[in-house]
């Protein structure tokens, strides 16, 4: 499945009715830097104490969270206030300000959730409410579902508008009145607790990541404190120390409460650049956790950086672009020269989205660092993809029995693609092209899959919505320019077929001439008596640069 089809489907797919397209862009830069590194040889009291501190100070970040969920819409700067004066003594102050603001923004988090699920409850409502205002068995079009195929569903369907209509109810009096609805932990392994078979977990392994994840051991940091962060501190050298909360002081092995773990740490990616923050005390957040499938500890250390800014449009695309188009298990990547024209082989980069969303991100991970390299080695400055985020594909009342459909393109991470990739682009010195993904891959099959498709290669749908998208980043339209008459492709009145820009000059003059003798048996140019027939080694002369004459009758 091809994204652009998907993108223009539901959209104006009919003839005489085309929306309009947005014109490209180029995608910003990230704005943060994250790196992640192992706790290689902790001691057994090193964990014992990060353990500790874990669960205390996530016992405070619920019942804060708790409290921040119960001031809702009257929350101001004075509750906020309030609530870290109370954790202060339990904790400390550095401690007491990054519980409270992790509070705050995973209360904005599922306001912006409860939101989009606001919305999702309205399309489906109005989906269902249009469907079934069709008589029974009425067929639909490419630009809206007909009516329902049997009374059975009919009624079925009427039976989930009163289900969704109260749904809706709901969760409009929980956005008036600022309610939402979170769990520390995460729902989904809440939920596992009621299914350990389903979930493969035993009642001890599930209980070990409940408690893990609910732990609480991250610290934002400051510009201008030693080495950027008072609360979690990481030296030049490696060093790791962090500020105990005041119940367990006891266990400090440092002055002034700290604790100083046993091993040291080094950062491979980006370390050059964090050593070079940490070295001028800059602010650097870090957050330690424990993944309890391969009993392991990790730092993770994050930063802000200044956007890169972004090159124009027509620098990016001076030497060519690659127009990537994003499937259900790989990317389709075709290079394009300065005037649009597919150079070389279309290129696919696979991916299995199945699994973890640790193993899916990391599979999106390495097709993109292919991508990138492949890119790199071309010379190209620019990949083009499509704007995609499928946030109207994939309601359920949308695509009906098409079940493994809606799962299909509920696993493609297409709002992380662009953002992903304009993140690992960022360092290449390659710009990210964001274009209008309507009728991408309906066009690009229609002009480009066949013109492509020789003996010795077999071109795709998904390569020729490849093709249309680069020409769509570059500004050329998709459509394949119609081909001149016989006569017009002669070399009397020169070649009309080249896909040059508008801007080009002599993008419509002939082929320039080239010198020498038209022959199939010697190369233009090759010597000077190459078209002369005398002058070659052969019986007789040739009579073709001769005057004839008629010779005279002969007498009898």
């Amino acid at each position: 499945m091809a994204t652009g089809s998907s993108g223009g489907a539901g959209r104006g797919d009919g003839v005489g009715e085309l929306r309009s397209i947005a014109p490209p862009f180029v995608a910003s830069g990230p704005s943060g830097v994250a790196v992640r590194t192992r706790l290689k040889d902790l001691a057994p009291d090193d964990e014992m104490v990060l353990r500790l501190v874990g669960a205390h100070l996530g016992s405070l970040a619920s019942k804060d969270l708790k409290a921040r969920c119960r001031d809702a819409l009257a929350h101001s700067s004075e509750t906020w206030a309030v609530r870290k004066r109370e954790l202060t003594p339990v904790s400390s102050s550095r401690w007491a300000g990054s519980i409270t603001k992790a509070s705050h923004d995973q209360w904005a988090l599922a306001r912006r959730c409860q939101l989009a699920h606001l919305q999702n409850l309205e399309a489906g409502i109005r989906t269902i409410e249009d469907r079934l205002s069709q008589p029974v068995g009425q067929r639909g079009t490419k630009k809206a579902p007909g009516g329902y195929r049997s009374q059975r569903e009919w009624h079925a369907k009427s039976r989930r508008l009163r289900v969704l209509e109260d749904r809706l109810a709901a969760a409009r009096a929980d956005r008036e009145a600022g309610v939402v609805h979170v769990v520390r932990g995460g729902k989904r392994l809440a939920c596992a607790r009621h299914h350990l078979e389903a979930a493969q977990l035993t009642e001890s392994g599930w209980r070990g990541r409940w408690e893990a994840e609910r732990w609480f051991c991250e610290a934002d940091g400051e510009s201008g404190k030693r080495y950027g962060n008072e609360t979690i501190r990481v030296s030049p050298d490696g060093e790791v120390s962090l500020k105990l909360p005041a119940p367990l002081t006891h266990l400090a092995n440092a002055p002034y409460g700290r604790y100083v773990l046993a091993c040291r740490v080094a950062f491979t990616h980006r370390g050059t650049e964090w050593a070079d923050r940490v070295e001028a005390n800059r602010a650097v957040a870090y957050r330690i956790h424990y993944d309890t499938g391969r009993d392991r500890w990790y730092l993770t250390a994050s930063w802000q950086i200044p956007p890169t800014p972004t090159l124009p449009v027509e620098a990016a695309l001076a030497h060519g672009v690659i127009g990537a188009d994003m499937n259900a298990d790989h990317l389709a990547a075709w290079r394009l020269d300065i005037h649009g024209n597919p150079t070389g082989s279309p290129r696919r980069f696979f991916y299995d989205l199945t699994g973890t969303a640790e193993h899916r991100d990391a599979q999106v991970r390495h097709a993109l660092t292919r991508l990138l390299h492949w890119a790199r080695s071309c010379g190209v400055r620019a990949i083009a993809v499509e704007d995609l985020d499928f946030a109207a594909e994939k309601s359920r009342e949308n695509h009906g029995r098409r079940k493994r459909f809606r799962q299909l393109i509920s696993g493609m991470p297409t709002g992380k693609l662009r953002a992903r990739l304009a993140s690992m682009a960022d360092q290449t010195g390659i710009e990210v092209i964001a274009v209008d993904p309507a009728y991408t891959s309906r066009w690009g099959a229609q002009h480009w899959q066949k013109p492509l498709t020789s003996t010795t290669r077999k071109t795709t749908r998904h390569d020729a919505a490849a093709v249309a998208i680069g020409r769509r980043a570059q500004g050329h339209p998709i459509r394949r320019r119609t081909a001149p008459p016989p006569a017009h492709r002669s070399d009397e009145q020169g070649h009309r077929t080249v896909q040059a820009g508008r801007r080009v000059p002599g993008r419509e003059g002939t082929r320039p001439r080239i010198p020498g003798p038209r022959t199939r048996s010697v190369p233009p140019g090759r010597g000077a008596n190459a078209g002369n027939q005398n002058a070659q080694h052969r019986p007789g002369r040739s009579t073709e640069h001769e005057t004839w004459r008629q010779d005279s009758q002969l007498s009898l």
